[in-house]
């Protein structure tokens, strides 16, 4: 009996002993909890030593360093020699003195001899011949010099053919029914012969057709100032199978 009184006495005080650290342990985590929301809920609960730490500001960080004192300018004043427009004596004696080395002057040149008896300079002077030269109003005409090429247009210069020779119609072409006009770019000689012959436009069976023709066409030199210039224009060639 004794053995089995001692069992379920051990069963029952390790029961107990359970529940009662699980209490425990509750109870003390609940005390915790109050006295550390307390302080949040109330401060004015707190020491006012300890309020007045946590309101305190913290102190001003400390003030710039001065700025370093300016440099001192020295003026260094110049004083001019010249007074009234007149070149004074220096305040001072340098130690080293300069000496400058002029070079040899030019020897004179030919064209200045002409100013010398004769008035109107002689052959190979310069201020004498140029005074000589405008008051004898034979001064030289300089004339500009024509252009090598300008434009004309196909108008003006239709009105100075010579020989124009017609085109012989391709009869591949007439067979086909082709017809139409051929632009040629083209370039007249200052003597008036074709020097230079391309195709701008129209019907590829034509174009070798035009091109004969019109390399056998001759101008009229065309006049500019007087002077024959080349030219440069456009000629239209026109096939028709009606004319």
């Amino acid at each position: 009996m004794f053995e089995d009184s001692l069992v379920e006495s051990g069963g029952r005080l390790k029961t107990k002993s359970k529940y009662w650290a699980i209490g425990a342990f509750i109870l003390n985590g609940g005390i915790l909890l109050i006295l550390i929301l307390i302080p949040l809920i109330y401060p004015e609960a707190l020491p006012k030593q300890a309020q007045a730490m946590l309101l305190a500001a913290p102190p001003p960080p400390p003030p710039p360093p001065p700025p370093p004192p300016p440099t001192p300018v020295h003026v260094v004043k110049i004083q001019s020699e010249m007074m009234n427009n007149q070149l004074t004596a220096p305040s001072k004696i340098p130690k080293v003195i300069k000496q400058i080395t002029e070079s040899a002057a030019p020897p004179p040149s030919s064209g200045v001899a002409g100013m010398g008896g004769d008035p109107n300079g002689a052959a190979g002077g310069v201020m004498g011949g140029i005074l000589g030269g405008i008051g004898s109003g034979s001064a030289p005409v300089v004339k500009a010099a024509p252009p090598r090429k300008i434009a004309v247009s196909s108008g003006v210069m239709s009105g100075n053919i010579l020989v124009k020779t017609q085109p012989q119609y391709p009869a591949i072409a007439k067979a086909a029914r082709i017809q139409g006009t051929v632009i040629l770019q083209a370039t007249i000689s200052k003597t008036g012969t074709i020097e230079g012959l391309t195709v701008i436009s129209g019907p590829p069976m034509l174009q070798a057709a035009a091109l004969d023709a019109v390399r056998s066409w001759r101008y009229k030199p065309y006049l500019l100032n007087g002077e024959p210039v080349e030219v440069g224009t456009q000629i239209n060639v026109v096939f028709s199978l009606g004319g």
